[in-house]
């Protein structure tokens, strides 16, 4: 009876580490299910995001080219699909300052407006200057570049049709390579300088940051500026004539290089963020053409903005 009693035993034995196994691999299996159900609903939530981006892409170039000659302040618009929503930004690059355009007065005083010191931010100022007029030196061997024409629209390709080296920053981000440069200067300045602009900026379409950054800028003007500038057919010379010396600062130009600032967010609540540089040329072959395309965070790019205007 014994020896039966222990062979009952070694079966139920091996009976309760079958059913053990077949559990740990039934929750192993129902583990490995929900873990490829979320990467498959994480890249669907990818996709539908990136659809939205585009989609947002193509409406901000209709804006564009809606206005035709019109001048471009910056606008913004939501739009609504069955996949979600994308929210559009839409303002002119020539409102901003160009870092490897502008001269060093208007940097240094630039970078007095986001928190240099004054001493700090005319030396700043002199390095960036040096940095681009270094980058603008022809290598050895090469042509001579012809002198840079602010009018000229940018080529098919998307860069202005004139060599390299008479543009030596391509990205704003390069300040970070200028020495004594401070990454709370390069976050506050992101918003007001642009690197697809010309010597001076565009009194019509220009933030009101970039204006309270200009050197010697008159706030009590302020006001009367912004009167003047919304009514329709205002007169640019008179415009600029009102800010006093700030004036030298400012021209009007043709509109080149738009920036898109984009945020999408699908039904399930996942967000994408991206900011794209496009032109739109007249007679040209493409719709619009596409200079620069750069994934964000949706969050980062609102905070710099809202301190600088209340100041």
């Amino acid at each position: 009876m014994s020896r039966r009693h222990a062979q009952r035993g070694m079966v139920l034995l091996a009976v309760l580490w079958a059913i053990a196994l077949c559990s740990a691999l039934a929750m192993a299996t129902s583990t490995t299910f929900r873990s490829l159900v979320g990467i498959i609903r994480i890249d669907r939530d990818r996709v539908q995001a990136d659809g939205l981006l585009t989609g947002g892409l193509e409406a901000a170039a209709g804006i564009v080219t809606a206005l035709k000659d019109a001048q471009l302040t910056e606008r913004g618009t939501t739009l609504s699909f069955a996949t979600g929503s994308v929210r559009i930004t839409v303002s002119d690059e020539g409102g901003r300052i160009d870092i490897g355009k502008a001269p060093v007065e208007l940097l240094a005083s630039l970078l007095r407006y986001v928190g240099a010191e004054e001493g700090d931010a005319g030396a700043v100022a002199q390095r960036i200057v040096a940095m681009r007029d270094k980058d603008r030196q022809p290598r050895p061997g090469e042509a001579q570049a012809p002198p840079s024409d602010a009018t000229q629209p940018p080529t098919s390709a998307g860069k202005p049709d004139q060599p390299a080296a008479a543009a030596p920053f391509t990205d704003i981000g390069q300040l970070a390579d200028v020495a004594g440069m401070q990454p709370e200067w390069i976050a506050a300045m992101a918003p007001l300088v642009t690197v697809f602009g010309t010597e001076t900026v565009n009194p019509l379409t220009t933030p009101i940051a970039v204006l309270r950054a200009l050197p010697s800028f008159d706030a009590e003007r302020l006001e009367t500026f912004l009167d003047m500038r919304s009514k329709p057919f205002a007169d640019p010379e008179r415009l600029a004539f009102v800010l006093g010396p700030a004036q030298k600062y400012l021209k009007v130009g043709p509109k080149h290089v738009v920036a898109v600032d984009l945020v999408a967010s699908t039904t399930d609540g996942y967000t994408a963020a991206a900011k794209a540089f496009i032109v739109v040329l007249p007679d040209d072959k493409q719709p619009y053409r596409v200079l620069a395309w750069t994934p964000v965070s949706p969050f980062t790019a609102t905070g710099a903005v809202a301190s600088l205007e209340l100041r």
